[in-house]
């Protein structure tokens, strides 16, 4: 997952506090780890985690300059010099499994340290996530009980977070375990079976058993790309899956059978070998009787005593397999130089012993992050897309729920293995302009500040050129990943160029780059976008004037590709999509008296324009004609404004699309003179009134009727729509917010008004008859 951070704190998370006790800032580092259960029990507790605990690897897709390697690996920092947070010996452990309870106070005093951390978490993660922060209030909602009380805790806790690629889940995850202080208490599995290298790791138990977390204590597995360990195909068939087969009772109590048949595999194992070795004595031995005289014994008994001998009685792979089933402490290597008598010892102890044969990992918080393209209804496919406004798709993503996800999950996942997956699913939407923009000047300040820094120059960027960036560098669908990448292209190497070049200038014109005492005179460097969005143009500037005075200007060419394919050259085809388009969302306002989502004809993703409307949950008759009467509307105001002859070919999908409008309003709807529902079938258990022929005439009837109405509706509304048509020629879209403006027209009604049943209900009960 690509980041959505903010400049880091030059210590780390450490950011500078001054107050006492109580503070909103974000937790340092040892913050975190002295608020956390782990660091309240080595506070008073030496530590029993195994020699050479996992480290966690950076954040995968992080910028250099968007994330301090301390956020990732933070560094061990004295407590006197972590800020104003208590002494780490005032802490007292969690009570382990036996031991006595904390008493009132000291569990009250704890539970109030730890509310402070996670109001700091959220805080954190609301100045780095940008455009999250409902979500982001939800997941801290979701982890607060395991976090203050995890005595209380007797299954995992499980949150779910979907989203499109690149919203920040997996992000969202690691910063959350980081900010918590549970870094050192992290697995991260990824789900498509590469975890760790993916070599001969096909058990979670297994990672779990490698890592820092005790059993029975408080920890953190993330499950990574979940979608991809689907366990049924797209026609509800298993799959054969092998790995990580055990993330299921993780899921359900957190508690693992033992692997006794790894035992008995061992034990059998070792008794080959131990046969193997008598048979190998017994040959050496009978050899040995077989020499003539006793000084050749002597000398092959010398030299047999001269061979090396291994120190390992055991291969690595059952070594590992006895540390993980008998979960040991002792490392692979010791455990591959105990003998057999040794192993059979330890086995023998750990069988007479069924308590300790289970895994405890009830503890655990359990996040799982993926992308279920089910739950988008085609949208997560549409990758090109760099066109459709990213409000629209916001919009659409803010109103899907855990029953969408569930749906989704159904067609990955066994009934049995949704339900273990809980109800806690939290859908991230995709990014809203607003947030894009943020995130772009974020990016933008970083490459800056670099230059800020290290030249001493200041930089500054128009709003022409921030607009272009973000008409470049937004994929909706792609999430942030496009959006770092166009701000290096198209900043990285200009920005050195510009700099250099205005230092040259400045230096020339004996312009200083650092401000004079009184804050005047020092030469700044601006950056902007030409009109024809080829070149960047360089300004030099020294400030002090009102308004800044340009000393020098320079241009760099500048390839920005989607602004190119917007650009229609040909005029002819620009005027044809302008009236095409504008014959939709004119007939779209007009009837249902409020604007289209957006109108467009500067389209870089595909050859043309583009309408979009709100969808509606429901249609009535009426607005099932109105939907008809749009989609041929462009086709009527081409012929209109062109004539019969000019009409192009361009309106073939709305044909299409219209057709089975109609088809539907006549067929499936019984909007029309046929109440049964009329369609082909090739089942026999499918009751359906076959005969199809008949409505053919009355859908073409109503494409008629309704191309007609839409030739009225424009006719009526001809300065409206020159407006419209001329407000896209000069600048390629009119949203919803300037669509009445541009228009003139009065557009009362919400996007995703409906039929007035609600109305139609009220005059019923007051005694009003509908007319039938």
């Amino acid at each position: 997952m690509n980041p959505l951070h903010t400049p880091a704190a030059a210590d780390g998370l450490a950011h500078a506090r001054a107050e006492p006790a109580v503070t909103t800032a974000a937790p340092s580092a040892v913050d975190a780890r002295l608020t956390s259960p782990r660091a309240e029990r080595a506070a008073s507790t030496p530590s029993m985690a195994p020699a050479g605990p996992k480290v966690a690897a950076p954040l995968p897709g992080a910028h250099p300059a968007e994330v301090d390697p301390t956020l990732v690996n933070p560094a061990p920092t004295d407590a006197a010099t972590a800020g104003p947070i208590e002494d780490a010996a005032a802490h007292r452990a969690a009570p382990a499994a036996g031991s006595p309870a904390l008493d009132g106070p000291a569990l009250r005093q704890r539970m109030a340290r730890r509310q402070q951390v996670l109001a700091a978490t959220a805080a954190t993660l609301k100045a780095e996530l940008f455009g999250l922060d409902a979500l982001i209030d939800r997941v801290v909602d979701a982890v607060r009980a395991w976090y203050l009380l995890p005595e209380l805790i007797d299954r995992p806790v499980i949150v779910c977070l979907w989203g499109l690629t690149g919203t920040g889940k997996t992000q969202l995850a690691r910063r959350l375990v980081q900010l918590l202080g549970f870094y050192d208490r992290f697995v991260e599995v990824q789900m498509d079976g590469f975890s760790h290298g993916g070599q001969g790791r096909d058990a979670i138990a297994g990672m779990l058993a490698q890592s820092a977390i005790d059993e029975g204590e408080p920890g953190v597995l993330l499950l990574d790309e979940f979608q991809r360990f689907r366990t049924i195909d797209r026609k509800g068939e298993d799959l054969a899956v092998k790995r990580y087969q055990d993330v299921w009772a993780l899921l359900s109590d957190g508690r693992l059978s033992p692997a006794l048949g790894v035992l008995d595999r061992i034990e059998m194992e070792l008794a080959y070998h131990q046969h193997q070795q008598a048979q190998a004595s017994a040959e050496a031995a009978n050899a040995l009787l077989e020499l003539e005289t006793e000084e050749e014994r002597r000398k092959d008994q010398a030299r047999r005593a001269q061979r090396q001998q291994s120190p390992y009685h055991l291969s690595a792979w059952d070594a590992r397999d006895i540390q993980q089933a008998l979960k040991l402490r002792e490392s692979v290597t010791e455990i591959m130089r105990w003998t057999p008598a040794e192993v059979c010892e330890r086995l023998t102890a750990f069988r007479a012993d069924p308590r300790a044969w289970g895994t405890d990992h009830s503890k655990l918080l359990i996040l799982v992050t993926g992308n279920l393209d089910e739950m988008y209804q085609g949208v997560a496919k549409r990758v090109q897309d760099c066109d459709t406004e990213a409000d629209v798709f916001h919009r659409f993503t803010q109103r899907l729920s855990s029953i969408d996800v569930k749906a989704a999950l159904a067609k990955r996942f066994k009934p049995e293995q949704v339900a273990r997956l809980g109800n806690q699913h939290l859908v991230f939407p995709s990014l809203t302009r607003q947030a894009y923009e943020r995130l772009i000047a974020h990016a933008c300040e970083a490459q800056l500040a670099g230059v800020r820094e290290r030249l001493g120059l200041r930089v500054q960027l128009t709003p022409a050129l921030r607009a272009a960036l973000y008409q470049n560098a937004v994929f909706p669908v792609q999430g942030t990943r496009p959006v770092f990448s166009t701000v290096h292209a198209v900043l990285g190497p200009s920005l050195v160029q510009g700099a250099i070049w205005a230092l040259e200038q400045a230096q020339a014109q004996s312009v200083p780059v650092a401000p004079t005492a009184d804050g005047h005179g020092a030469a700044s460097l601006e950056l902007d976008v030409s009109a024809d969005s080829k070149r960047l143009v360089l300004r030099l500037r020294a400030s002090g004037a009102a308004p800044d005075a340009v000393l020098a200007e320079h241009q760099l060419p500048l390839h920005l590709e989607l602004d190119q394919l917007r650009k229609r050259a040909q005029p002819d085809f620009r005027t044809l999509l302008a009236v095409h388009e504008a014959g939709h969302g004119l007939a779209y306002a007009l009837l249902n008296r409020c604007p289209p989502t957006e109108v467009r004809i500067n389209v870089a993703s595909f050859q043309g324009g583009y309408a979009s409307y709100t969808p509606r949950v429901a249609e009535s008759r009426r607005m099932a004609r109105d939907e008809v009467c749009v989609t041929l509307a462009g086709r009527a105001a081409e012929q209109w404004v062109f004539g019969a002859d000019a009409v192009s070919t361009g309106a073939e999908q709305d044909l299409a699309t219209a057709t089975e409008q109609a088809a539907r309003y006549h067929r499936h709807w019984a909007m029309g003179a046929q109440l049964s529902r009329v369609d082909v079938s090739h089942e026999a258990d499918q009751h359906l009134n076959t005969e199809v022929a008949p409505s053919n005439a009355a859908i073409e009837a109503t494409l008629q009727a309704e191309f007609a109405r839409a030739q009225r509706l424009l006719a009526e509304a001809r300065e409206p729509f020159q407006r419209l048509v001329r407000a896209l020629l000069a600048h390629g879209f009119v949203d919803a917010a300037q669509f009445a403006a541009t228009t003139g027209l009065d557009l009362p009604a919400p996007q995703d008004a409906l039929e007035p049943w609600a109305a139609a209900w009220q005059a019923f009960e007051a005694g009003a008859v509908q007319a039938c």
